[in-house]
């Protein structure tokens, strides 16, 4: 009986079904259950035939095994579907530890 309760804890992994696209960027903010990632872009003003940059600022949903994620980290994340009225991504992977 033990080893089935094993086996659905490792089998239990990611319940939301990510699509789309990705990004990266620095976590801003931290929450328990949530982060704040922010990257900029560049944006084309056609009027003046120039680019100007621009940030943008996501909320991904934390997992259980990224609980490591602190802020100032490079991270990747990817959209699902709707999680709550802000969160639309969740975290895929660590890139890189922000600076100490």
């Amino acid at each position: 009986m033990a080893k089935t309760s094993e086996k659905k804890q490792k089998k239990e992994k990611n319940l939301v079904g990510t699509r789309g696209r990705f990004f990266t960027g620095f976590v801003t903010k931290k929450f328990p259950a949530r982060v704040v990632v922010e990257f900029e872009r560049t944006v084309y003003v056609p009027k003046f035939e120039r680019y100007y940059k621009k940030k943008t600022k996501l909320h991904a949903r934390l997992q259980k095994n990224f609980e490591d994620i602190k802020v100032g980290d490079l991270i990747k994340v990817q959209e699902c579907r709707p999680l709550s009225k802000i969160i639309h991504f969740i975290v895929v992977e660590k890139i890189k530890g922000g600076a100490k």
